[in-house]
């Protein structure tokens, strides 16, 4: 729950501000479906598509947390574009995407001024 009912976090800010560029790139280079497929995936491996697991899955999981304001300890998407993009096939187009999602794990894995592990 936000930390004031009506107000949202800074934190949840800059995940919606990540989420929205992730989206514009995605539709930029031609990655986002104007009609998707409807489908269930427990992960990424089991989408029709990176793209459609993005989109479909990861996207709106994401802005559900932010209106929540709560997060996972960790976000590892970008690991995934990395795999996808870098390891199976290299999609010169894609590299915006993978650094907006390596940015969005950042952005997860930071840590509120004055807590420290």
């Amino acid at each position: 729950m936000p930390p004031f009912p009506g107000r949202t976090s800074d934190k949840a800010k800059q995940v919606n501000q990540k989420l929205d560029q992730i989206e514009s790139e995605m539709k930029r280079i031609g990655y986002w479906h104007q009609n998707p497929p409807v489908f269930e995936a427990s992960d990424y491996q089991d989408a029709p598509s990176f793209e459609l697991w993005l989109q479909c899955i990861f996207i709106p999981h994401a802005r559900a947390a932010a209106r929540e304001d709560r997060y996972p300890p960790i976000s590892q998407v970008g690991l995934m574009a990395m795999r996808q993009y870098d390891y199976h096939s290299v999609a010169p187009e894609a590299q915006g995407l993978l650094r907006l999602l390596n940015e969005f794990d950042d952005i997860i894995g930071e840590k509120p001024n004055g807590v420290h592990n």
